[in-house]
């Protein structure tokens, strides 16, 4: 079995850029593999726990802390193919983000390019809109609540619809609040575009979220090899010993 030198977690700490008592909760909450103990009771890491911390660290920046401690808990007892899935599903969700962004910035384009209005030809009902934007027909309608959405009623049972302004309107709002906006915040951004007026501010949240993205993919990048050198850690517990 391969033996690493023992470290201590100061070190483990000064490695990283963490605190000891930040790696010793990272180990607590399964980031990091259970380290050997000594006879003395303490803690004895190895080179495999620096370059956990390490892709922690990265990971965090790159998708937040509750997802990378997610992933990570589920890269230490995975086997290697389901931890590279893990990995892969990091870069297919941060891909998504960015097309759901750029989606509202081109509705946005479209409702400067035809004020008077959508086709009727366009008109979406809110399942088909909820399938389109990935959440519950229950959200669309909390956002009607919260003032966010303005979907026509038509037929005669007054049914839900929406119109390409009403569908950007909600692509804007999906977006940001997947960025944390609040409902608050979103009022603000959403009120213009009922009238059909100003989007400048609609359109700077969301080029702001597009950046924000945008680095966050550098992160998870520059994470890359940090998160292979775990990889290798978990074929080595695959292989024999």
């Amino acid at each position: 079995m391969r033996r690493d030198r023992p470290l201590r977690t100061v070190d483990v700490a000064r490695a990283t850029g963490y605190s000891v008592q930040q790696v010793r909760d990272l180990e607590r909450l399964g980031v990091l593999p259970p380290a050997r103990r000594e006879p003395n009771g303490y803690r004895a890491y190895a080179a495999r726990h620096v370059r956990a911390t390490r892709a922690y660290r990265g990971l965090a920046t790159a998708v937040g802390p509750v997802v990378a401690r997610r992933t990570m808990v589920t890269l230490q007892g995975a086997s290697l193919a389901d931890a590279a899935a893990a990995i892969t599903e990091l870069h297919a969700g941060l891909a998504s983000e960015r097309a759901q962004t750029l989606q509202a910035l081109a509705g946005l384009d479209a409702i400067r390019a035809e004020p008077a209005g959508p086709a009727r030809g366009s008109i979406l009902t809110i399942t088909e809109l909820a399938d389109a934007l990935g959440v519950r027909t229950s959200t669309l309608r909390h956002w009607e609540a919260e003032g966010l959405l303005r979907p026509e009623r038509v037929g005669s049972f007054r049914a839900r619809a929406y119109g390409d302004p009403a569908v950007t309107t909600a692509r804007v709002v999906a977006a940001l609040r997947s960025a944390g906006y609040g409902i608050p915040a979103l009022r603000e951004v959403v009120a213009p575009l009922h009238g059909l007026g100003g989007t400048a501010e609609a359109e700077a949240a969301l080029r702001s979220r597009s950046e924000s993205i945008a680095a966050r993919s550098v992160a998870l990048l520059r994470a890359g090899a940090d998160l292979a050198a775990v990889l290798d850690d978990v074929a080595h517990d695959e292989g024999p010993r």
